[in-house]
């Protein structure tokens, strides 16, 4: 996870400058290698290395997804930032049947190894088809309130309007990431874990069928509030999303010692949580401009590895009140604040921005298409 998230703004850098291809290409082999490693490791060190080298990979393709998809879709920016980020949510629903079998058949080691060269393998020959838009190839209609003017990385860690997304994106990340971490725990403390479960017919024990059903609506969710806030605005998505996670985690609070409920509350709390996938970057990049997005958006991801802490954060709550309801509220709090901040601060700061007008389509275009290089610094 740390090498995942801290390392994005800099292979955002590498993207800016170099285009999408090469760097994507790169992160498929790091990704590939880090499965075979994990297939022949023989020591705990092998394994961390293996997880490093992973983490980059993984970061690296998907920081880079992002920002190509920021420039493309201008107009559609929600849309398209959640629909790259529900791949990246997903798709360890559609691997996980097959990689289990693999594993009762063959063992660990060879399900590494088998999906770590396939892997690998489809997101390098992928990587060769992106690239970023050449002129007059994006299509700007005027309907979005974006930048006129694209900031550097520099002068955009500057601004107050990033530090209050930087702080709401770490509000929103924590709770679902302690919510990723702890739903074994938690599910285990209600006693429910093992309970069967019938849902459309699926009996499936309560655990796993909340992983399942998770998975799916964090997925979905990015795509689905992306949308949203193509049509009715960026700050107006978070209020409804954020204040639908804090009803989902109090819910679950409440009522998650039933099976039922704590499968049908742990969807809601993951479906009001993975927009920010998408809002966040589409967000950022409508206020400091196209031109650096992938760097910019990377800066801003970093947020998470933040939200990471509050992961042990949590388990020491629960140790000290002897519940997890303690948590269950902070994070519902956190998330209440950032969705009216989201209304009452942020909004009103990106409005006062000069730089935010209603573009022509000529001026977005030479934004995307500036070759002058950046510098971190």
């Amino acid at each position: 996870m740390l090498a995942e998230t801290w390392l994005v703004p800099i292979e955002g850098y590498l993207v800016d400058k170099f285009g999408p291809r090469i760097v994507v290409a790169i992160g498929g082999i790091l990704v590939g290698l880090s499965w075979v490693m994990n297939a022949y490791a023989s020591s705990l060190m092998v394994l961390y290395v293996a997880a490093a080298l992973g983490g980059i990979g993984a970061g690296t393709v998907y920081g880079t997804c992002i920002g190509n998809a920021l420039k493309w879709f201008p107009d559609r920016r929600g849309l398209t930032a959640g629909l790259t980020a529900a791949g990246f949510g997903m798709g360890s629903a559609i691997t996980i049947i097959p990689i289990t079998s693999l594993i009762q058949s063959g063992g660990y080691e060879t399900a590494f190894l088998y999906f770590g060269l396939g892997q690998g393998t489809i997101v390098l020959v992928l990587s060769f088809f992106l690239r970023a838009p050449h002129l007059h190839e994006t299509l700007h209609s005027g309907k979005m309130i974006q930048s006129k003017h694209s900031f550097k990385p520099q002068e955009m860690l500057k601004t107050p309007v990033f530090w209050l997304m930087y702080l709401m994106f770490t509000m929103m990340a924590g709770g679902g990431l302690v919510a990723t971490a702890q739903l074994g725990p938690i599910a285990n403390d209600f006693n429910v874990g093992e309970v069967p479960v019938t849902i459309a017919g699926i009996t499936l024990p309560a655990l796993t069928f909340a992983l399942s059903i998770d998975r799916v609506f964090n997925g979905f969710t990015r795509p689905f509030f992306g949308w949203i806030s193509d049509h009715i605005g960026r700050e107006n998505t978070m209020l409804i999303a954020f204040s639908l996670e804090v009803i989902g985690i109090v819910m679950l609070s409440q009522f998650g010692h039933d099976p039922f409920w704590f499968v049908a509350f742990s969807g809601v709390v993951f479906f009001g949580w993975g927009e920010i996938y998408s809002l966040f970057p589409s967000t950022c990049t409508d206020t400091f401009g196209p031109k650096f997005a992938t760097t910019n958006s990377g800066l801003l991801y970093t947020a998470k590895g933040v939200a990471a802490a509050f992961v042990p954060l949590s388990s020491i709550l629960v140790e000290w009140a002897g519940t997890w309801r303690v948590v269950f509220y902070a994070a519902a709090a956190l998330n209440m604040v950032a969705a009216l901040l989201a209304v009452f601060a942020l909004k009103p700061m990106r409005a006062t921005m000069p730089q935010l007008q209603l573009e022509e389509l000529d001026e977005l275009d030479e934004l995307n298409q500036d070759p002058s290089p950046i510098t971190l610094m």
